[in-house]
């Protein structure tokens, strides 16, 4: 008899029980792209598209276990980390993927919520620079935590050129740097590779609130794309083209009295389906 995989890609983030971000956003993205999801939870914010209200803390050791759980078993072809709001949770998923093979990582520097909301805390960032920035393939800042990890402001095209050059040399592989907060027409994201080579990317910005997890669900895309077997660069290009769709085809929709989500399922794939050698 003949025997079947999928490409599974696990997301290791926080909650979100509006469904719009998080490991909801990032389960529905990896579904809605033809890919088997998995899940570890890091932390519990309490949140709807209007705010976060409260964060409740996922003991270390649980998260831990998680991991070891998902790896021992179902072993994915990408990984892609979210929140990670304290410097003992860097240390416990750092250590915990170490004892496994090299799998790719996107990481999304998860600091500051659409609503506005803060949502790690000051020492983690140095800690996430020193030890989870190694480790990630492509990190996925937007222009506030850009601002954050550069420590400088960044508002202008001009400022997210000089911030991803800083950011660089912190020690991570490449950077995605977002540009969905320019007040202009037109949005354009930066792609640093490996090699310094900086790329553009444009598209089009819409006139709506339903923007909730874009951040998610752009770097989940990304991690997708890379389990099935793409390149980092058409991975990210692929992913960000994804997320446009998403946003364009949920623009009118209204869920929620705030910040709504994104139309993950615009175009839903089927599970992708290899067999077995």
């Amino acid at each position: 008899m003949k025997k079947y995989t999928s490409p599974s890609v696990l997301t290791i983030a926080g909650f979100d029980g509006s469904g719009g971000a998080g490991i909801q956003a990032d389960i529905k993205t990896f579904s809605a792209l033809g890919c088997f999801a998995t899940s570890v939870l890091t932390a519990l914010p309490v949140q709807n598209t209007q705010g976060v209200r409260k964060i409740y803390s996922i003991p270390e050791q649980a998260v831990a276990d998680q991991i070891e759980a998902i790896l021992d078993d179902i072993f994915p072809a990408a990984i892609k980390v979210g929140m990670v709001h304290t410097p003992q949770l860097v240390d416990t998923i750092v250590n915990t993927l170490s004892k496994y093979a090299k799998i790719p990582i996107v990481f999304d520097p998860v600091m500051v919520a659409t609503s506005g909301h803060h949502l790690i805390e000051e020492e983690t960032i140095a800690t996430l620079v020193q030890k989870l920035f190694p480790i990630a393939d492509v990190i996925t800042p937007n222009m506030d935590e850009a601002s954050i990890l550069a420590n400088m402001q960044v508002r202008t095209l001009d400022d997210m050129y000089i911030a991803g050059e800083k950011i660089l040399n912190m020690g991570c592989k490449s950077i995605l740097l977002k540009g969905g907060h320019q007040e202009t027409d037109m949005i354009t994201s930066l792609y640093f590779d490996k090699t310094g080579k900086i790329y553009t990317f444009e598209t089009e910005k819409f006139k709506t609130n339903n923007t909730h997890g874009s951040g998610c669900t752009l770097s989940s895309a990304i991690a997708a794309y890379i389990a099935q077997g793409k390149d980092l660069h058409d991975a990210v290009s692929m992913g960000q083209k994804y997320v446009f769709e998403a946003i364009k085809s949920g623009k009118d929709i209204e869920i929620g009295k705030g910040n709504g989500p994104l139309n993950h399922f615009f175009n839903p794939q089927k599970l992708i389906i290899h067999e077995m050698v």
